[in-house]
């Protein structure tokens, strides 16, 4: 019978582990999402490197738009190049270098509008369209026309498709990361109910 009942108390106390390691034990879900938000961390520098060897000179760093989510409702997360639900609010002052020597003629001589003023100076992490628009192209691209005072044509940008280059990768590696993070988590999980 004492045989039975030390089975019977090493079952019960591994079920009460499995329980534990359930992704439906809130714990458990709170400590998952840790750990993939931390393995996405890891991962999102090299992805901001990779993306930057495609674009070149970025002096208003559109790419720290590169944003990293850990999801809650379901246990996930992803890279994306998404706008945020709303703007940071962090306006950039960088002004474009001029071309033209003071009393030069040429160039642009209408005065930047509102709008493009504001998108001008949209800030580092806002400028998620402007990946996006590199990313996966244009069509013809017309300027002006407002108030119909002036038009313009400024040409097309051929898709790059830099981001899935760049973040298929870092997903798979964050993959590693998280599966790894996790074997380590729960060894010190069960280490420690073993006690």
């Amino acid at each position: 019978m004492f045989e039975f009942e030390a089975n019977d108390t090493i079952i019960l106390h591994q079920k009460q582990v499995l329980e534990a390691a359930l992704s439906t034990n809130p714990k458990t879900v709170k400590a998952l999402q840790k750990l993939i938000d931390q393995a996405l961390a890891e991962v999102r520098p090299q992805v901001l490197s990779a993306i930057r060897g495609q674009l070149g000179e970025d002096p208003r760093e559109a790419v720290r738009s590169v944003r990293r989510i850990t999801y809650r409702k379901i246990l996930g997360g992803d890279l994306n190049i998404k706008d945020m639900k709303r703007k940071a609010g962090q306006p950039t002052t960088y002004e474009p270098v001029r071309k033209l020597h003071t009393g030069q003629r040429g160039g642009n001589r209408v005065p930047r509008g509102r709008r493009t003023d504001q998108v001008m100076h949209y800030g580092p992490n806002d400028r998620g369209w402007i990946l996006r628009m590199v990313n996966s192209g244009t069509g013809r691209r017309m300027a002006g026309t407002r108030n119909g005072r002036l038009s313009g044509n400024r040409g097309s940008i051929a898709a790059r498709h830099f981001f899935k280059n760049a973040a298929e990768p870092a997903i798979a590696r964050a993959a590693s990361i998280l599966g790894e993070m996790i074997d380590r988590e729960f060894t010190a999980m069960l280490n420690e109910m073993n006690k």
